[in-house]
């Protein structure tokens, strides 16, 4: 077999290098020009969502913030099509998601939402039954149907022995997890979580994330999460999107959002308690960045100091 030249495959990776590029420029999810108005024409018509776009890729982790009455809410209920835009497009890989509403169901088995408490809408008799409940309905057969209940219900950390019991004899976390569970078996291109930690102790908060991040580890599927709590968004998001006044207030990598600490808490919103400390410390002539939301990436940053100073 005859070898590339040096030339051939600096040619040939360039060729794979740009192919990566436009894969990477493909927006699983997009929007164009949002704008959502309740009650048009009436004394009661209110703007939620107001001329919004956004890009999405395949495969983020998206952290979705706002104070209550910002828009977040009703901007994620467009992306599988439970609201339909008063003006604006919703694109999913690139087509728009309205343009047959006949295919809409479609849609919404690639787009995936769970809503706030979920467990709330558990109704079957086993566990098994009720994750199997959504690819059930997707047509699938027994055997790929069996296959997502059993690799979901390991990422959610619920054992065999679960299958078979009622949902109903499960602690409040579990029956969360089975929920959850649910919507992840059918295997959605996106995946959305509406506040999936609220109500739960810490270490019920810290079980959830966990699995959800094993979960996208396996399927490496877009996540978007919608939490108050900036330690959670801190840890697991690629990207955050803030929404304030019906508006996009700014949607960038994590690092960059924390940056903007003063004007992220102007907006009333507020920031991970370590990102507050380092910003005290910088405040008396201590100045380790703008950029520490993590207490893992602070504890980096002080040892530093302190090897530098010969502390250690």
């Amino acid at each position: 077999m005859q070898s590339c030249s040096a030339k051939e495959r600096s040619s040939i990776s360039a060729a794979f290098d740009a192919a990566g590029d436009r894969r990477r420029e493909l927006a699983v999810l997009e929007t164009e020009d949002l704008t959502y108005t309740y009650s048009v024409g009436t004394p009661f018509e209110k703007t939620a969502v107001n001329n919004v776009s956004l890009k999405i890729e395949e495969g983020e982790m998206i952290g979705v913030m706002g104070h209550t009455g910002s828009g977040k809410s009703t901007l994620i209920q467009h992306f599988n099509g439970l609201l339909r835009p008063t003006s604006g497009r919703i694109l999913l890989d690139g087509k728009d998601i309205w343009a047959d509403k006949n295919d809409i169901r479609s849609v919404r088995f690639k787009v995936g939402l769970v809503f706030q408490y979920p467990e709330y809408q558990i109704f079957e008799e086993t566990v098994y039954k009720d994750i199997a409940f959504g690819p059930t309905n997707m047509g699938l057969d027994k055997t790929e149907i069996d296959r997502r209940v059993r690799e979901t219900a390991h990422d959610l950390g619920l054992s065999e022995e679960l299958m078979e019991r009622s949902p109903f004899e499960l602690s409040g976390g579990q029956k969360r997890r089975v929920a959850i569970a649910g919507v992840m078996a059918m295997e959605p291109r996106v995946l959305i979580l509406d506040e999936p930690t609220a109500g739960l102790d810490p270490a019920g908060r810290d079980k959830i994330l966990s699995h959800i991040k094993s979960y996208h580890e396996r399927t490496r599927n877009t996540i978007l999460i919608v939490s108050h709590s900036m330690e959670d968004i801190a840890t697991f998001a690629d990207r955050i999107l803030v929404m304030n006044k019906s508006e996009l207030f700014c949607f960038d990598e994590t690092k960059k959002v924390f940056a903007r600490a003063d004007e992220i808490a102007a907006i009333g919103l507020d920031v991970p308690q370590i990102t507050k400390v380092f910003g005290a410390l910088r405040s008396r002539g201590l100045d380790f960045g703008k950029e520490v939301y993590t207490v893992g990436y602070a504890r980096e940053l002080v040892l530093r100091e302190l090897r530098e100073r010969g502390g250690l």
